[in-house]
């Protein structure tokens, strides 16, 4: 008995270390490229510049936090993804509530809702000048009803642009992502609440959300990511310096960068880490309130 337990003893450590050894290269390139960097920008942000490499404590902090372009940067990101990602998150969950029921022509529906991924960024951003240019075809369509013509890119207009250009392109997904998440809600559940005569309403709120509660986390995750990387559609319509309510930090962090400011840089980087993670903390405990019932 006391040889067998040895043999099982000395197995385990062996899987123990075998399981290590595989795990050795990802771990290493992982603290190489995400943790080491992430160390170093912390540094960076508390010196006056990578040369001199003088200690200012939270100097950098406070000017950046007064830079006006970071405040007018930051303040539109804000308001951009708390526009953009409730309705990313609540029309595809509306849309997947449709396209769950017995529908015409569904299957087509679902797919022709994807095909936006397919598409390069570079073939929307020609297709968005193109319908919103201030001589493009919605000011074609809207000037003989009697409306003025609205440059739809390059005036208080053009977050209603990057909006529909983000849901658009975006919603797809998060729908497939929902549609799954329905149809793991477990049948006899909703067949025992239609025998009680609840309502669709009622099956939705008490039942149904509580079992999508963890994919409406991920999704709302996702769309806040995603949200953030508009940038790229909106560097390719205005460039550097966009209409100023469509300056997003990626402009800041990327116009910072090109002028060498590593210090500036490193800490506007640390301010959007933090309230990153304040929002998806945020986000955690919402879940685990709506969806501890169903764990349970």
């Amino acid at each position: 008995m006391a040889r067998s337990n040895n043999q099982f003893k000395r197995r385990s450590r062996q899987q123990r270390v075998g399981s290590i050894l595989f795990m050795l290269p990802s771990l290493i390139s992982v603290f190489i490229f995400f943790v080491l960097p992430f160390f170093v920008v912390i540094y960076y942000s508390f010196i006056d510049n990578p040369v001199t490499a003088e200690f200012v404590g939270f100097q950098n902090y406070v000017n950046v936090a007064q830079n006006a372009a970071f405040k007018q940067a930051s303040s539109n990101t804000l308001k951009f993804s708390f526009v953009a990602m409730p309705l990313a998150v609540v029309l595809s969950l509306i849309l997947a509530m449709l396209l769950d029921r017995n529908i015409p022509l569904r299957s087509q529906l679902r797919t022709s809702f994807l095909t936006p991924m397919m598409v390069p960024v570079a073939s929307i951003v020609l297709i968005i000048e193109v319908i919103f240019h201030s001589n493009g075809a919605l000011n074609s369509f809207l000037v003989p009803l009697g409306f003025q013509k609205i440059d739809w890119l390059s005036s208080d207009h053009s977050p209603v642009v990057i909006i529909f250009l983000f849901l658009w392109k975006n919603m797809g997904y998060n729908m497939i992502l929902f549609l799954s998440a329905l149809e793991s809600v477990p049948r006899d559940i909703l067949e025992v609440a239609t025998m009680e005569s609840a309502n669709a309403w009622q099956i939705f709120w008490h039942i149904k959300i509580r079992y999508l509660s963890p994919t409406i986390l991920f999704v709302t995750i996702l769309s806040l990511i995603n949200s953030f990387k508009v940038f790229r559609e909106i560097y390719l319509i205005s460039g550097d310096y966009p209409y100023p309510s469509l300056y997003m930090l990626q402009h800041f962090m990327n116009n910072t960068f090109k002028s060498l400011d590593y210090h500036k840089l490193s800490t506007a980087a640390i301010y959007m880490s933090v309230v990153m993670v304040i929002i998806i903390g945020a986000l955690f405990l919402f879940e685990n309130y709506f969806g501890k019932d169903v764990e349970e």
